[in-house]
């Protein structure tokens, strides 16, 4: 090693320690910036001689000290972690949000909710055939069955309401997959370019592990990594942003209520996710915030077994209960007969296309047209009137329907805000131990940069102590016994 070699050495620890200042300021910086993973410099050693030739020798020493590169804390496997766990807890929390609604919308328990109206139309019949012979009780009778109906007609309408609304946002959910996908592709392609001139990115790939992420509460991403730096987005095993390129995806299937559930006459169709340059390729989802919603915008489970969408299939249990009332009521008043002897005249009438809920109606025109007295039996009789009015008493009948479908749609309520709840617990968890590993402590940082410093000081120390001695051999060298 020559004498000039430790200016060389010195210098190198110089340059190495204002590098990892830089990069320690840098860090405190940027510790409040969203999606900032820290960084450090990574030092390494600057060999000896390695190359063996005529005239070369080395005494065992190395020649200092160098930045080999500058490192991300960033951590793959805690990455893919936090990935599943978002997408895990969109889903469950949309499916949730979906029942709240839907309760809501139903307002069970409540003096003007359905099954409230449900037993004030029976408690009317039971006036009627108390008092027979008073019209008024008949002219209540049938503005309580108008108020029913239009119970039926409100409920209906708030679930194609929320129908229409879920769809909406599942197509604006999509449009964003769209953007955040053609962001990542584009990331990529200046990850690369950077990476491959030597260049590092760090920043440009915490811009990217942020969208990641967000396509992961969206549509359940995957990611699997490059050498050069680029990432592959994978959805249902398919790539969504393949290095810079990516393929769209597209809404597809019912665009109106009627047409989902199978009200308009066609088979039910429900909404489905497809792959927009290759219409009728479905995409199977596995998680995320649009395959929750697509979970409610299903079609209605043919089988009855309560697979197919929660709306529609909340409408169908609903046109059930107005099918059931109209039929129950109708088989008995048909057979009674009014005060003024007419008989076989229906109570409801139901619409012969479309949805039984929405289209149910009072038959009658006017109170006179109520019947409740059995064949033969006198104008005031009452008997059909107490069958009619122990409808409501029935195991099979609407009433029974309606409670076990208010019941069973607050058991999947809560059932899916217990499982969203544990699932953004574990999500929560899964984000702060990626912080922990991946965010900025000022405090750590501090030590670092007072351990530069210092290295800093000493490297310019060793500099100078150099520069004294090679002075003094120079210039002081003979000078001694003149």
């Amino acid at each position: 090693m020559s004498t000039f070699s430790g200016i060389s050495t010195a210098l190198s620890s110089l340059i190495a320690q204002r590098t990892a200042l830089e990069v320690s300021g840098h860090n405190v910086a940027n510790a409040n910036t969203e999606g900032y993973t820290r960084q450090r410099a990574q030092l390494g050693a600057v060999a000896t001689v390695q190359v063996a030739s005529m005239f070369s020798h080395s005494d065992g020493v190395g020649g200092g000290v160098r930045v080999a590169g500058i490192g991300r804390a960033d951590d793959v496997f805690l990455d893919a972690k936090l990935r599943a766990q978002t997408s895990g807890a969109s889903y469950l929390a949309a499916r949730a949000d979906v029942y709240g609604t839907l309760e809501t919308s139903l307002g069970e328990p409540s003096e003007t909710a359905l099954a409230a109206q449900l037993s004030t139309f029976w408690a009317g019949w039971h006036d009627v055939a108390n008092n027979p012979e008073v019209g008024s009780t008949r002219a209540v009778l049938l503005d309580d069955a108008r108020q029913l109906t239009d119970s039926l007609h409100r409920a209906y309408g708030s679930i194609a309401a929320q129908w229409r609304e879920a769809r909406d946002t599942a197509v604006s959910l999509v449009d964003r997959v769209n953007a955040v996908a053609a962001n990542i592709a584009d990331l990529n392609g200046r990850i690369q370019s950077v990476t491959l001139a030597g260049g590092v990115a760090h920043e440009l790939a915490d811009q990217r592990d942020q969208l990641v992420t967000e396509l992961s509460g969206l549509v359940g991403a995957s990611v699997q990594r490059r050498e050069d730096g680029q990432v592959d987005v994978f959805v249902g095993g398919n790539a969504l942003a393949f290095g810079s390129t990516t393929h769209r995806l597209a809404v597809a299937g019912a665009v109106g209520f009627d047409q989902a559930t199978g009200a308009g006459g066609d088979p039910a169709l429900g909404v489905t996710l497809t792959w927009a340059d290759r219409p009728g390729r479905t995409v199977a989802l596995d998680g995320g915030r649009v395959a929750g919603l697509l979970t409610a915008l299903a079609a209605p489970d043919a089988t009855g077994n309560g697979t197919g969408g929660i709306l529609t299939e909340a409408a169908a249990r609903l046109d059930a209960v107005a099918t059931s009332l109209a039929t129950a009521v109708n088989a008995l008043h048909t057979t009674a007969r009014t005060v003024a002897g007419a008989t076989g005249t229906d109570f409801f009438t139901l619409p012969t296309t479309g949805s039984t809920a929405a289209g149910i109606a009072v038959a009658l025109a006017g109170a006179d047209d109520v019947a409740v007295a059995g064949a033969g039996l006198g104008a005031y009789d009452s008997s059909v009137g107490q069958q009619l009015a122990a409808i409501g008493l029935r195991n099979d009948g609407p009433d029974d329907a309606w409670s076990r479908t208010v019941v069973e749609i607050g058991n999947r309520a809560a059932a899916a805000t217990s499982r969203g709840t544990v699932a953004e617990a574990a999500r929560a968890s899964a984000e702060s131990q990626r912080l922990a590993n991946a965010s900025v402590d000022t405090d750590e940082e501090a030590v670092s940069m007072l351990a530069s410093q210092r290295a800093y000081e000493a490297a310019a120390r060793v500099l100078t102590a150099i520069d004294e001695m090679l002075d003094t051999l120079i210039n002081k060298t003979g000078v001694v016994g003149r």
